[in-house]
This record gives structure tokens, sequence and C-alpha cells, in this order.
């Protein structure tokens, strides 16, 4: 049947990150014992003050629609939480609340793209990103990065990768899957390129921005000249725990959030009202209500790449943000393991998963060939575990 749905669908591809959680719980359900370093989602629970105000709205009767953009107060909670931590100042009708960061992302491509317009992407991006151009019947560009930029383009590489066709770029700090972090100097840097192109457009995702191991985390808008060209783009699901809550929200230009309303507005409307009235007391909250975990993150990063670096033919850059490893797992390329032929960084994700009992991402689905992605946002012993099955049967 797959002749009578639409041509969009059928070269959709399907999300790496979610298709192998799928095959994992498919596993788990016939009974293998299956260790998920695949997903992006905090083991924590929601923390309770946030709960508290859920309740309350329960209580207080909230049931009805929302509006499309979102409620005013939590607009203008948004705006006040840009301005403490970003020193970004939007005003409530430049803030459109969404079902999640990735319908705010879907959103800005939708609205901003045309088919044959070039996105620049730089490699390694999430999933999702390329496959939001590619619904946009826009043209996916990739910009390659390696270990030794720490997964970071450099400004020429910016520069070379600029067409006339070049509508939008998409940035992504902390980054998922590298981890990687661009500093103000560096993304001051990219900025003077793009100074030189003033119909190209800035996607600046910081979903990952409370988990930090160093340093902070330097908004892209606050580069005076691209203030007006760039969408930021935030949520609650990773700072706080709140994957199943989906609300995410983006800051950017009157025009673009006015657009991005619109079509929201013929797609889900507005975002659910309970999750709304929560995140009003999760975005209002000061970020030491959050440092627990992020303190545990690193722990965790520490433990991984500590356990890591004992397996032959890992190698990886230290992640400085978010919750992931990216290791470079190439020199198994062209082996055979337990008869099994790894020609691939798809290959050897498929291996450790039949063979090891461990689900890791492949890196293919994020731009990067070489490499896999493992998440550490669960339990120290599940993850010395996991390492430890996955060093065994490469040994």
């Amino acid at each position: 049947m797959k002749n009578l749905l639409s041509n969009r669908i059928n070269r959709l591809p399907v999300s790496q990150t979610l298709a192998m959680a799928a095959k994992a719980r498919e596993l788990k359900a016939a009974g293998k014992d299956i260790i998920s370093l695949s997903l992006g989602e905090p083991d924590f629970n929601t923390p309770d003050f946030i709960k508290e105000a859920a309740i309350k709205a329960i209580k207080d009767n909230y049931n009805s629609y929302t509006p499309v953009n979102g409620y005013l107060d939590l607009r203008e909670a948004i705006c006040y939480k840009f301005k403490r931590d970003n020193q970004l100042e939007y005003h409530p009708n430049q803030i459109v609340v969404s079902t999640g960061a990735k319908q705010s992302l879907a959103n800005v491509a939708m609205v901003l793209l045309n088919p044959g317009d070039e996105v620049l992407l730089p490699a390694p991006f999430w999933v999702s990103y390329e496959a939001m151009v590619n619904l946009a019947e826009a043209v996916p560009v990739t910009i390659p990065t390696s270990i030794k930029t720490d997964f970071k383009i450099t400004p020429k590489q910016l520069e070379d990768a600029i067409t006339p066709k070049t509508k939008l770029i998409f940035f992504n700090s902390p980054n998922n899957p590298s981890g990687s972090v661009y500093t103000e100097e560096e993304y001051r840097a990219l900025a003077k390129v793009l100074e030189k192109y003033p119909n190209i457009f800035v996607i600046s995702d910081e979903i990952y921005e409370h988990i930090l191991y160093k340093g902070t985390n330097f908004s892209f808008a606050r580069i005076k000249s691209m203030y007006n060209r760039t969408i930021t783009v935030n949520g609650v699901s990773k700072s706080f725990a709140m994957t199943g809550w989906r609300i995410g929200y983006i800051g950017a230009p009157k025009w673009i959030a006015k657009a991005c309303t619109k079509f929201q507005g013929q797609i889900t409307s507005g975002a659910n009202c309970i999750a709304q009235r929560a995140t009003i007391a999760a975005v209002k909250s000061p970020v030491s209500k959050i440092k627990f975990m992020v303190d545990e993150f690193k722990i965790r990063r520490d433990l991984v790449l500590n356990l890591l670096s004992e397996i032959d033919g890992f190698k990886f850059n230290i992640p400085d943000g978010a919750f992931y490893v990216f290791p470079d797992i190439s020199y198994y390329f062209g082996k055979t393991i337990k008869e099994v032929k790894i020609n691939n960084a798809t290959d050897f994700s498929l291996f450790l998963l039949e063979h090891a009992n461990v689900a890791t991402v492949t890196g293919d689905a994020f731009g990067q060939p070489n490499c896999i992605r493992l998440s550490y946002a669960t339990s120290q012993d599940l993850l010395k575990e996991a390492i430890k099955r996955i060093k065994d049967v490469l040994s």
C-alpha cells in the first residue's frame, strides 16, 4: 500500500533515535536484558514544585483550549527567563509556545523555507533537522566536522558553504549528539561571516542550555547584528526533566512569530493547558533548583569517558554539555567480530544491540557516519554494566 501514500511521507525517514528505542523495547518485551543508551531523556522525576503547579492548575479548572501562541502570562514568564538567563530582550508577541521544541523547529522551517532553498547543517546535527528541511522541500547542505575541531565548524567552512540559495542555518549548542559548546568568541566569528549575507536566517537550538559543565551558554541572538535574523528555540524537556509534558517555545522577530502562530493554528493549535501552567513555574524558578541534575550528569559523563578510554578503537571529544558521548568507532570498519562484518556505524550499532544487549544510535542519523551516540541519561550502575558489555564483546 506504500504506493498509495504521499511522496512526502514515503521520502521521510524514520527517526533513528526513536527507531532504536522502539527496537530496544521490543527486545526487552521478548525477554532480552537490554540496556538502552539510545534516547535523550533525563531519568530524573520532574521536580515537585513543577508538579505542584500542574496540580494547582487542575484544581483551578484549567481545561479549555489555550491561545495558539500560548498563555500570555507564560509568554511573559519566558521573556523573563530570556532576560535573566540569556540577556535577550523579547516581547510576549515575539514568543510562540508549541508542543515541544521539535514542533517549534518545524514551525520555523515551514514558515521560512521555499522549495529549493538551501539550509546549512553543521554535522553532527540532531536527527530531525534534515527531515524538517526535506519536508519543507528545501535542500539540506551538510558542513562536516571532526573530533579535531571538537565537532564545530570554522568561519571558513561557513563561508565556503554559502551560495545564493542559502536561506537558513541550524546551530545547536550544547550540541546533540556531540555535547560540544560554541563559545562567545566562536559564535561572533561565525556571525562576522553571516553579516555579509543579510538574507540568511539562524535557528539557535538551545534546548540543552542549562546542562553545561564548563563556562556559560552564549545565545547567538545576543550578537546585535544577528538579533533580527535569529530564532532562539528552547523548551523544558531536558533541563527540567519534562520530556512528556511537551512544551517548547521560540523567541523570534515579531513577523516570524506571527507566521509560526498562523501555521500552528492550522496544525495543532495551542499546547496543553496544564503543561503550560507547570511551565510557568519551571521557567521562573532559579537555575539552582536543577543543579543537582547537572551535577549528576557531570559525574556520569566522567564515568563514561573513563570507561570508554579503556576500549581499543574508541576516539572521542570531551563534551562540555548535554548528556551524550559521540565516539568515532571507524577503527572497527572492515573488521569481523563474532562472524559479523562491520562495514559502517549502523552495522556497529546493530552489532552492539544484538551481541552486547546495549542500544546506541548510529552516527549516520546525525550526519557523522564514523560515530555512534551513547546517552548517559541513566544510572551509574547501568552505565557501568553497559560499557562492560561493550568492552567484553569487542575484546
